[in-house]
């Protein structure tokens, strides 16, 4: 069984690694394009972007709860009230996506300006992030829609839309920036337009199956309504470490008289473990889809099997993403940056990241199981216990970049590994059924 179940898992988590790579290439490719406009222009992306990724950030549920309960009704042998389920998280995330943009929308320069720009930084984020928001409800779709299919153990599908949608990005946004000549505004505009096909391709799959297999596509008030309460104790997980992140940026900020140093290399280290993060987060999304369906199934034997095997592969891909780093350290640096000063600083917080790589890639496993268990309170409980140990140490001790790092590395992450696998090791997220 143990080959069979890697096979499984490899078979959902490498395509959902490939399209979670796919995804920031988004506001990557629009950076690449817009960068070539002026500095201005640069930097009025930067904070405009800040912005939406905040606001898309927070609704990461929509993927995250619609995999767990889809994913939980196919187990149960009710594949029409799976799709039925999956079809209410898109209307949840049409819902949120109405009213945020308006808001964002009417707001667009105090939010520029409250992300710290000001003057034609400000004006030319102002512009972007007006045009942009408009592309809000279709990530949402994105998301909701990329919850379906994995529910469904299909990974392959946001893939080659992933992929498709970034190429048209690129198409479209050099098409209006430069063949239009519409600057910025340009960029935003190809952006939502890309973003907008990109849903509706997911979108069609999903409706597709709804009407193969009789699911109503209208909206169920009911559904919706218990999708949003599901939803809530999900942000709060999604709140608790986004704050973290953000204390340990700030705790960089009030570490160091070499301030510009700190921050540089701080960046460069938290961009790199951005991106792995990614390899471990794929495995969590395959660990979501298949507890779901096992616990589903009412099979608590193989959810334990499953979990047992997906741990171990967060093991492995940790050690070896934490050996890679480790082995690149001396050399990563110079991709980002010629100051020798920051390369100092950077290599030592590479290793001790690098260090870190296990017990993040079981963190993330966990994570994963338990969203798939819809065991969102504790989930939340589980990120607030950590943040509540964490902050305090690093905000008013105000240790150098490195025990920064450290502290996040062995304090937070460490804790999080603590509760996680004391919730793993009971039986009260072994719920069982649709």
């Amino acid at each position: 069984m143990g080959r069979a179940t890697d096979r499984e898992i490899l078979r959902l988590a490498f395509p959902a690694f490939l399209a979670l790579v796919a995804e920031p290439l988004f506001l990557l490719a629009d950076s690449a394009i817009v960068g070539h406009l002026g500095t201005v222009e640069l930097a009025g992306l930067g904070v405009a972007g800040v912005v939406l990724q905040t606001v898309v950030g927070l609704c990461v549920f929509l993927a995250y709860g619609t995999t767990a309960g889809v994913a939980r009704r196919l187990g149960a042998g009710d594949l029409r009230g799976a799709i039925a389920q999956g079809v209410d998280g898109l209307w949840l995330a049409v819902v949120i996506g109405v009213v945020v943009t308006v808001p964002v929308m009417i707001a667009a320069g105090p939010l520029v300006e409250a992300v710290g720009a000001d003057g034609e930084v400000a004006e030319q984020g102002t512009t972007y992030l007006r045009l942009a928001v408009l592309g809000v409800t279709p990530l949402l779709l994105m998301l909701a829609a990329n919850g379906v299919l994995r529910g469904l153990q299909d990974t392959r599908t946001p893939l080659v839309v992933a992929v498709g949608g970034n190429l048209l990005n690129v198409v479209l946004n050099l098409a209006l920036v430069y063949g239009v000549g519409l600057g910025i505004a340009g960029s935003a505009l190809g952006s939502v337009l890309a973003q907008a096909a990109s849903a509706a391709a997911l979108v069609a799959v999903v409706v597709r199956g709804a009407r193969r297999h009789g699911s109503s596509l209208r909206p169920d008030l009911a559904g919706i309504r218990s999708a949003a309460r599901a939803a809530v104790a999900l942000v709060v997980r999604t709140l608790t470490l986004r704050v973290a992140l953000l204390v340990t940026t700030y705790a960089v900020t009030l570490s160091s008289s070499a301030q510009a140093d700190s921050l540089a290399a701080h960046q460069i280290a938290f961009t790199l473990w951005t991106f792995l993060s990614f390899v471990l987060d794929a495995i969590a999304i395959a660990a979501q889809a298949l507890t779901g369906r096992a616990l589903g199934a009412g099979d608590i034997a193989t959810t334990r099997v499953l979990t047992a095997r997906m741990i171990r592969w967060g093991v492995v891909s940790g050690v070896v993403t934490g050996l890679g780093l480790a082995a690149t350290s001396p050399f990563l640096g110079h991709l980002f940056t010629d100051s020798a000063e920051v390369m100092d600083l950077l290599v030592p917080v590479l290793l001790v990241a690098a260090a870190g790589q296990p017990i993040a890639g079981v963190v993330f496993v966990l994570d994963g199981v338990l969203i798939g268990a819809g065991d969102g309170r504790y989930l939340a409980f589980a990120g607030l216990v950590p943040l509540v140990v964490y902050a305090p140490m690093v905000l008013v001790w105000h240790p150098s970049l490195l025990v920064v790092w450290v502290f996040f590395s062995a304090v937070f992450m460490g804790a999080r590994l603590v509760v996680l696998v004391s919730r793993e090791r009971g039986d009260r997220w072994l719920v069982t059924g649709s």
